[in-house]
C-alpha cells in the first residue's frame, strides 16, 4: 500500500510504498478515502509530542470502506462505509481515561495510508448525509467539542456561550453543536474574516483576542457566559475567568497558547466557576455526538481538500493557522 510515512522530526511526509497492515484477530480493514488533520499530527512533526517514534504514519481522522475482516469478526461489517473513532482503550469509567488509553496516529500507524487496520468496535456507520472528506473531518474534533460542550459542562438551550479559537476544527464544531442546542453564541478570533464567517454561521458576535482590551469590549457587549469552551490556555485565560457568568463552567481541551498564568483565585472560588479539563472522549461520547449530528444534519466545515501527495502543504498551512475548517486529505 501506498503511506504517508514521517521518518523523523521536522523531515516531509514520504509518499512510500510499504507491505499491507497485517490483520489480527477482532480487527477491520479499512481502505481510507479521506483523512484529516489535526494540531496533534502537525506537532509530532515537530517532535513536541510524548512518545514520538519513527517511521510512523499520522492521521487520527479516516473515512473509508471496509474491505477486509478478521474471521471472528461478523461477515455484515465487510463493505460498510465507515469512520474510525480515533480514541482507543478508554477504559471503564465515563469520567477519565484509563492507563491504556491512545489516540490512533501515535503509537500506532494512523489514517494517512490507502489501508489501516483498526479493533472492530472502532468503526462506526457513516453518516449518509456526509461525503468521505466530510465524515473524515468529524472524528477527532467532532468528539472532542461534544464531550467539552455537553458531557463535561453539560450545556443547555438558551445559554450563553463564548467558543475561543473560531476557525480551529474543534471550536466550530463546538460553535455548530451549541447554535443546535438553542444557545446564544459568541466566538474570539484573530482575524475580522473569520469573525465574520462565524457570524455567518449563526454566532451572535465576538472579539477579536489580538486587540488590547477584546475582553472588556466583549463584556460590555455580550455580558458574562454561562459557558466557555477554550483550546489556547495561555496568557488570556485570565480574561475568561472574567467573562465567565457566576457559576459559569469553563471547559479547556487544549493548550496552543501556552501554560496558564496570573489567574486570581479568588475570582474562581467567589464566583463558583468550575475549570474542566477535556481530553478525547469515551465511545458513549463518540455515539451520542454522531446520533447529534445525524439528528441536526450537521455538515463539518472544511477549509479545503488537498491531494495525497501535496499532504505537506496542507500541514503548512494548518502550521500557519490561516484555515477556517477542517483541513482533509484524499486518499
Amino acid at each position: 500500500m501506498k503511506a504517508l510515512l514521517l521518518e523523523g522530526k521536522d523531515q516531509p511526509l514520504q509518499v512510500k510504498t510499504i507491505a499491507d497492515p497485517l490483520l489480527k484477530a477482532g480487527m477491520v480493514q479499512v481502505r481510507i478515502k479521506a483523512a484529516a488533520i489535526n494540531h496533534r499530527d502537525l506537532w509530532i512533526t515537530k517532535g513536541q509530542y510524548a512518545g514520538i517514534k519513527y517511521p510512523i504514519i499520522l492521521g487520527s481522522d479516516g473515512a473509508g470502506t471496509i474491505v477486509k475482516i478478521s474471521k471472528d469478526v461478523p461477515a455484515t461489517h465487510l463493505g460498510m462505509q465507515v469512520i474510525i473513532n480515533p480514541s482507543f482503550n478508554w477504559g471503564e469509567e465515563e469520567d477519565t481515561q484509563g492507563k491504556e488509553f491512545k489516540i490512533l496516529g501515535l503509537p500506532d500507524n494512523g489514517t494517512l495510508a490507502e489501508l489501516v487496520n483498526v479493533p472492530m468496535e472502532q468503526v462506526y456507520p457513516m453518516p449518509e448525509h456526509l461525503t468521505f472528506a466530510q465524515a473524515a473531518a468529524l472524528p477527532l474534533a467532532g468528539l472532542t467539542a461534544y464531550r467539552a460542550l455537553l458531557t463535561r459542562a453539560r450545556t443547555r438551550g438558551a445559554e450563553k456561550v463564548l467558543v475561543t479559537g473560531i476557525g480551529g476544527g474543534v471550536a466550530l464544531f463546538a460553535l455548530q453543536f451549541a447554535i443546535k442546542l438553542g444557545c446564544e453564541v459568541w466566538v474570539t478570533t484573530g482575524t475580522e474574516a473569520k469573525l465574520k464567517r462565524a457570524i455567518a454561521m449563526g454566532a451572535t458576535g465576538g472579539g477579536n483576542y489580538k486587540e488590547l482590551g477584546w475582553a472588556k469590549e466583549l463584556l460590555k457587549k455580550a455580558g458574562n457566559f454561562d459557558v466557555i469552551i477554550d483550546g489556547a490556555g495561555g496568557a488570556g485565560f485570565a480574561d475568561l475567568i472574567d467573562l465567565a457568568a457566576p457559576g459559569g463552567r469553563i471547559a479547556i481541551y487544549g493548550g496552543t497558547a501556552g501554560n496558564i498564568e496570573s489567574v486570581s483565585p479568588q475570582k474562581i472560588f467567589w464566583k463558583q466557576l468550575s475549570i474542566l479539563g477535556c481530553t478525547m472522549g469515551s465511545p458513549s461520547d463518540f455515539h451520542n455526538m454522531l446520533r447529534f449530528i445525524n439528528t441536526h444534519q450537521i455538515v463539518p466545515v472544511i477549509d479545503e481538500v488537498f491531494p495525497f501527495e501535496e499532504a505537506d502543504q496542507a500541514f503548512a498551512k494548518m502550521a500557519a493557522g490561516t484555515q477556517v475548517g477542517k483541513l482533509v486529505i484524499e486518499i
